[in-house]
């Protein structure tokens, strides 16, 4: 019932969001000054500290990994050809971002896409997503594959450990390799070979344990806080997974992402991204007018899941999808209904 509602009360989207999808670029620019001027000059402000305390170093990385976070969602809207309206100005400004988030611009870009066209299928949640089980593949498994897939969704490996790993490791080679994709893993090798350079330059200008004890920290804090929010803004409770037969785009985006109702400094420094719905309907709107689609259009925020951060803490324990209830479970739940015979 609820579905069929959604779908008569938005049958008209396209011409709602497709007005803010024109790229600006005096807020393009605007957004840039006031992305990169602060991260450099906070990465530099960690260098000093670090003649002070380090504690003054980390919290700084802290600040840092947010507007790394922000600067992220720059690249990530260049490689939606959002950002500006030229794409040789968006390909060079993704990969100029590139080399400080470490994500290469075109390989994570393309899988991004992919995530964007196939939004909730059950069929392809291992590209461009966070993967997880259904009920009945987890029930199905055997004692070793679920042990692993617990250890996976441990909170301390899936919200730790994962993100650094994305952003160090899985990055680096492509893993995902489709047909045509030569010019992207040639760019990927570009690009590693352009952060190394990078790397070795900034630690052979001030000093390679001063370099780690700065950039570190710095990566670490914006993979976790970049993960988090794709996570929270897919994997909650009543959020939109279906097999490709049954599989509609609309619904995907309305139910299948949140409103991420955040302070306003935190939506400025994730860049808006909490909007997550709105950015699924059409990706081509830039991040800047993400807020505005929403207050000009209240019919976008009727049907969207709306989470605070403090909602989006119980995310943590979504760890299955129960296709009959339609709904993200833990594996506290699993077992109590897998105890009374529920999923024999």
């Amino acid at each position: 019932m609820r579905e069929a509602e959604i779908k008569e009360a938005l049958k008209d989207w396209p011409k709602i969001v497709v007005r803010y999808s024109k790229p600006d670029s005096r807020k393009a620019i605007i957004q840039i000054l006031n992305t990169f001027l602060p991260f450099i000059g906070i990465w530099i402000l960690m260098y000093f500290s670090l003649q002070w305390s380090y504690l003054i170093t980390l919290f700084l990385g802290l600040v840092n990994g947010f507007f790394l976070a922000r600067l992220f969602i720059i690249q990530h809207d260049c490689g939606h050809q959002s950002f500006f309206g030229s794409k040789t100005v968006n390909n060079t400004l993704g990969f100029i971002c590139s080399l400080f988030t470490s994500l290469p611009y075109r390989y994570w870009s393309r899988v991004h896409n992919y995530h964007h066209g196939h939004i909730g299928q059950l069929e392809h949640r291992d590209i461009g997503d966070i993967n997880f089980l259904t009920v009945e593949e987890f029930r199905e498994s055997s004692k070793w594959k679920r042990f692993a897939y617990r250890v996976f969704r441990n909170p301390f490996f899936l919200f730790i450990l994962t993100p650094v790993i994305y952003v160090t490791i899985s990055n680096r080679y492509p893993f995902f390799n489709f047909k045509g994709w030569g010019k992207v893993r040639r760019s990927q090798i570009w690009n590693n070979v352009a952060l190394v350079a990078l790397y070795l330059l900034l630690g052979w200008l001030i000093g390679w344990k001063e370099f780690f004890l700065i950039q570190v920290p710095v990566i670490v804090f914006f993979a976790i806080i970049a993960f988090w929010f794709f996570y929270v803004q897919h994997q909650h409770e009543e959020t939109y997974m279906r097999w490709k037969n049954q599989w509609d785009f609309l619904l995907a985006s309305m139910q299948g992402s949140t409103y991420y109702k955040l302070p306003k400094v935190f939506q400025w420094l994730t860049g808006n991204i909490g909007f997550h719905h709105i950015h699924h309907l059409n990706s081509k709107i830039p991040n800047y007018f993400l807020e505005k689609c929403a207050r000009e259009n209240p019919i976008l925020q009727k049907f969207v899941p709306t989470i605070t951060f403090k909602d989006s803490l119980s995310c943590i324990w979504n760890n299955l999808w129960d296709e009959q209830k339609k709904k993200m479970i833990s594996f506290k739940e699993y077992y109590q209904m897998e105890k009374q015979g529920a999923y024999a």
